[in-house]
């Protein structure tokens, strides 16, 4: 551990698995205390549990979905009780859907909408008064980290309602950025956009073709030649997170192998 957020509060949304779990994970091992959130709250409550069995009073866990603003508010308190503040949101929540434009139906697009793009919405809306509390006048400052996605900026045919969520997390990302720096609190915005990941977003491949095979036929696609592991994510944020990009905001960081490249 080198300290790279010690002292810092992070409130991780689906945060009881994948990319929400690793984050967590490396915010504690690095100095943060994380507030783990999730619809699946005995999930989260595992993660806190462990996190809290490695680093006593690390990690609570509390039940949330991002779609409902009174959820958002209720759990922006909890964080306040529970541990006086917040530096640090990483709003990590979100589904995936493989349909093309005529394929999706409104109710499924909806959904889609409604987790990864309004989720990101109101948990920027409503964490952001908490955070200009918690940040030092002149010191370091807070920072919104967005987990967007490579098909935010590279559009596929069937991903129609997921591109569009994702291309919106980004652009949100960066006004966000610019309302923070024109409020002058010192609070940045940036987004970070994942290619393949080995998480449980994935599960319908593995289920359609086998683990093995489905990650090597995703992993063939990139030109790193293999899919990310959750840590390769997690240090995207850790940095983003950390004083070390304190004058990073508005910014969209691929971590995608190469495959925006091409």
């Amino acid at each position: 551990m080198t300290d790279r957020v010690a002292g810092k509060i992070a409130l991780i949304t689906g945060g009881a698995q994948g990319l929400g779990e690793a984050t967590a994970r490396m915010l504690v091992r690095e100095g943060a205390k994380v507030a783990v959130t999730d619809v699946n709250i005995e999930g989260a409550k595992k993660v806190a549990d462990s996190l809290n069995a490695a680093q006593a009073g690390s990690a609570i866990a509390l039940p949330h979905d991002v779609t409902q603003e009174a959820d958002w508010r209720r759990v922006v308190d909890e964080v306040e009780q529970g541990f006086g503040g917040l530096h640090v949101l990483v709003n990590n929540a979100g589904v995936s859907l493989a349909k093309n434009v005529e394929e999706v139906t409104l109710e499924e697009w909806r959904r889609v909408h409604a987790i990864d793009l309004d989720g990101v919405f109101l948990g920027c809306k409503i964490s952001i008064p908490l955070m200009e509390k918690t940040v030092k006048p002149g010191g370091p400052g807070g920072s919104i980290v967005n987990i967007s996605s490579i098909s935010g900026i590279i559009a596929g045919h069937n991903m129609a309602a997921y591109n569009s969520a994702k291309a919106a997390v980004r652009h949100l990302s960066k006004s966000v950025a610019l309302h923070c720096a024109r409020k002058g609190h010192g609070i940045r915005s940036n987004s970070i956009h994942p290619v393949f990941v080995a998480t449980p977003i994935l599960d319908h491949h593995v289920r359609r073709f086998g683990k093995e095979e489905a990650y090597a036929k995703l992993g063939r696609q990139v030109p790193l030649g293999r899919i990310a592991e959750p840590d390769d994510i997690a240090y995207a944020v850790l940095y983003l997170a950390s004083d070390e990009s304190k004058f990073v905001t508005g910014a969209e960081l691929k971590v995608d192998g190469g495959i925006s490249a091409m």
